[in-house]
């Protein structure tokens, strides 16, 4: 099994007919994702990739049945995409656009609760269940089918990591990159209750960085939560205080979101803290 997407995902591309859109598409296709329609505004009717394209999400969702959305536009109309994506009834919408401003997310994660879609992103990578479907911009020829959950907050650690993991034989249920802005979708803890539910999830790798207290957030739940081994890794470790690093959300304030807190954190649950990213796997191996 995995979580979030699989072999009955059927995807729709809103941005489809943009170079960003249609290079990641392709790869999402000849990895074998179900991908049903694209959307973009004026070209209805065309077609890109054999996929048709629609001027509408709804219009989309009423012809083909499209049940996952992945966002390929320019960071200016990303909200409203994701607002007509969950008006149109999509289940999941996952936005790679990057530089979303922050009080449009506000808007979207309002309207999103109300509704009860699911969102991952903006500013992420997206997420890939090997063997069933990619969503996103994680490559998927790094990855290998398996029993290890990865959640992270960073997209490059992310390959890193699972490049590391295939190579020793450890392949993964799905792995999740959830972006690392202030406000965003789905977060440590949403994701890692839908590992903890998952039977083919037989260990959990947490990827976070500085900045906020997601992570320690998520060591409490896992206390409480979640009974399959973790390891973790942090990334920012030697950031300055007051340096945004990376993520508009990895920045250290007043002395907390410091790499040492949230390490500190995990520890204290029993996680395994890796002391640098591909040693995630090394420890995984351990556990599993």
């Amino acid at each position: 099994m995995s979580i979030l997407v699989d072999k009955d995902t059927r995807l729709l591309v809103q941005g489809i007919t943009g170079r960003e859109g249609q290079f990641h598409t392709k790869n999402s296709i000849e990895y074998g994702t179900n991908v049903v329609a694209g959307v973009t505004p004026g070209r209805g009717g065309e077609s890109a990739l054999g996929v048709p394209v629609f001027d509408t999400v709804r219009e989309a969702v009423n012809q083909t049945g499209a049940n996952v959305s992945v966002i390929y536009v320019p960071a200016a109309f990303a909200a409203d995409a994701m607002l007509e994506a969950s008006e149109a009834g999509i289940d999941l919408v996952v936005c790679i656009t990057e530089r979303v401003p922050v009080q449009d997310m506000m808007r979207v994660k309002h309207q999103f609760n109300q509704r009860g879609t699911q969102l991952i992103g903006p500013n992420c990578p997206g997420l890939i269940s090997p063997g069933q479907a990619k969503v996103g911009i994680i490559p998927g020829n790094i990855c290998m089918q398996g029993h290890v959950g990865l959640v992270s907050r960073s997209g490059t650690l992310t390959y890193e990591v699972v490049d590391a993991l295939s190579r020793q034989g450890d392949g993964q249920s799905t792995c999740v990159g959830i972006g690392g802005d202030p406000v965003r979708g789905l977060n440590f803890i949403e994701v890692l209750g839908l590992f903890q539910n998952d039977p083919e999830t037989h260990a959990i790798v947490l990827i976070g960085e500085i900045g906020g207290t997601d992570e320690e957030k998520a060591a409490a739940f896992i206390k409480e939560q979640v009974t399959k081994p973790v390891v973790a890794f942090i990334a920012g470790q030697a950031a300055p205080p007051g340096k945004r690093m990376g993520h508009a959300g990895a920045i250290i304030e007043g002395g907390t979101g410091t790499a040492e807190e949230k390490i500190k954190a995990f520890q204290a649950v029993g996680v395994s803290v890796a002391r640098y990213p591909v040693e995630c796997a090394e420890l995984i191996r351990k556990v599993l």
